[in-house]
């Protein structure tokens, strides 16, 4: 990066501008996991439990694949924040044209693999010849969005490490949107089954990469984004190669555990596999209203690490991990006053309504245990400590597996939930145990 400013320049932290930069995001993300509830909803209206667990088992393969390319919106936010941050324009705009040179590359791929990705996937799961039939016509119809829903982190982290969150919501609000209500119309009106939840998807993706061209269109309205030279410059891209690489494994390994609790749940029979789906909702929601505030000490952070200021990088720390607990206890209280009565809404399958509520419990005590991990997680991911984010994953994807292997023999489902419960709170200790380290690169 460029020379730091002096320190006078940063504003200051205060608990505004961490609610003017997180609600945006919460109430963005809020749509996410609606959106998958309303999926849900959808298909669930059939009776069946093999929809469900067919766009659930289609939805978290290519969560999961996408979510591998995540780097793009972390490490373009913190080294697009830490670039604004050092006041250099230039950099701004050319590390948001290399994370789309990265986004169409990795689209195109999975397009043109699309027969060997499928097969691969469902390999791995070992669900009814009823749901992979089901999941096959999802994946079939929604991968050709491949391209543009990678590209979506990309422009939601240059959004982001600028504070524009504003538009990330509209961004988010649009695609979102737009998939919730055509998959009302294309399954219940028209009644395409899961391919028409598929095809909202796909029409809502490729939608949404449009929107956020237009909102990062002060990136293109310079020569910078075009600069050859800069953008492919060799220190850059290794820079770049670096955070991301290390974010990456970082970023298999957390969907990769989230789909082990899917596909261990297709061993326990279509039922709790449909009942898991429901439950996962409600982890989502609170992950989703949390990253607003991860967002927020992202671009908080990774302007410090930029000029240099150590007292405004704790701060930011402070202050959006406090919103962030005070939210999660308000999504907490409404998960145990209302959590029986939304699960009961989402299927008219009595079983899997019996098995939701029977496992509940795990899901509404999982977000509030999962507070320090998303919170640190924007934390590190604004400060660029990409090496310890990734080993601090692969310790806690070892507890995890280890904690899954023991648990699920002996408690089936309840043992599933514990493993996920503990892989949280590892992720939470490891990295709040590298914080010191953090902040003292600030200095």
């Amino acid at each position: 990066m460029t020379d730091a400013v002096a320190p006078d320049t940063l504003r200051p932290i205060t608990h505004r501008r961490v609610l003017l930069v997180a609600l945006p995001i919460v109430l963005s993300n809020a749509t996410v996991p609606l959106l998958g509830a309303v999926d849900t909803y959808a298909v669930g209206q059939r009776g069946r439990a093999e929809p469900i667990g067919a766009v659930a088992l289609g939805a978290i393969i290519l969560t999961s694949v996408y979510w591998i390319f995540g780097f793009l919106r972390m490490g373009t936010a913190g080294m697009v924040a830490q670039a604004h941050g050092a006041r250099n324009p230039a950099e701004v705009s050319a590390l948001l044209t290399r994370a789309l040179v990265i986004s169409l590359t990795a689209g195109g791929t999975f397009i043109a693999g699309q027969a060997l990705l499928i097969h691969a996937a469902l390999g791995l799961a070992q669900g009814s010849a009823e749901v992979e039939r089901l999941a096959t016509e999802y994946l079939s119809v929604r991968i050709w969005g491949a391209p543009a829903a990678i590209a979506v982190y990309a422009l939601t982290g240059w959004l982001v490490a600028l504070e524009r969150t504003r538009g990330v919501f509209l961004l988010q609000f649009i695609m979102n949107g737009t998939n919730i209500v055509l998959s009302l119309w294309f399954v219940l009106g028209l009644g395409w089954g899961v391919p028409g939840v598929a095809a909202a998807t796909l029409i809502a993706e490729l939608l949404g990469a449009a929107v956020g061209l237009w909102l990062c269109r002060e990136a293109f309205a310079t020569p910078a984004w075009r600069d050859w030279p800069a953008v492919f410059n060799r220190a850059r891209l290794m820079e770049f190669g670096s955070v991301n690489r290390d974010i990456m494994i970082r970023s298999v390994l957390l969907p990769l555990c989230f789909a082990t609790v899917t596909f261990q749940g297709t061993t326990l029979g279509d039922t709790t596999l449909a009942a898991n789906q429901i439950l996962i909702q409600f982890v989502y929601i609170s992950a989703y209203a949390l990253d607003g505030f991860a967002f927020a000490a992202e671009a908080m952070v990774g302007g410090a690490m930029g000029a240099r200021q150590p007292s405004q990088l704790r701060r930011a720390a402070l202050v959006t991990s406090f919103w962030a607990l005070l939210v999660t206890l308000g999504v907490t209280l409404v998960y145990v006053i209302f959590g029986p009565a939304i699960e009961r809404e989402m299927t008219t399958a009595v079983d899997v309504q019996d098995a939701a509520l029977r496992f509940m419990p795990w899901a509404i005590l999982a977000p509030l245990i999962g507070v320090p991990a998303f919170m640190l997680d924007g934390i590190f991911i604004g400060a660029t400590r990409a090496r310890d984010m990734r080993n601090m994953m692969i310790l806690s994807a070892i507890g995890f597996g280890l904690t899954l292997l023991l648990a699920v023999p002996a408690y089936g489902n309840h043992g599933l939930w514990f493993a996920l419960t503990i892989f949280f709170i590892l992720r939470g200790i490891t990295l709040g145990l590298r914080y010191p380290a953090l902040e003292a690169t600030a200095r």
